[in-house]
C-alpha cells in the first residue's frame, strides 16, 4: 500500500487517495465528497476532478 495523498478542493480537504495496484481509491473526509468514498480512479487527476465537480466554486465576485 502507498502513502495517502490528500485531495483538496478550493483549498479545503475533500479526502485522500491510496494507490492500489494500477488504480487510485478515494476515501472521503466529509460531505459532499462521501459520494465518492471507495471509488476507484485510473489517475489521481480523475479523482481530483470528480471531487471538484461535487463542490461548486466559491463566488469570487466582490460584493457591491
Amino acid at each position: 500500500m502507498s502513502e495517502p495523498l490528500v485531495v483538496e478542493v478550493w483549498g479545503k480537504p475533500a479526502g485522500f487517495i491510496l494507490k492500489e495496484g494500477n488504480t487510485f481509491r478515494f476515501h472521503a473526509f466529509a460531505r459532499p465528497f462521501s459520494e465518492l468514498d471507495g471509488t476507484e480512479f485510473n489517475t489521481l487527476g480523475h479523482a481530483r476532478l470528480a471531487a471538484a465537480k461535487l463542490q461548486p466554486a466559491p463566488d469570487c465576485r466582490p460584493e457591491a
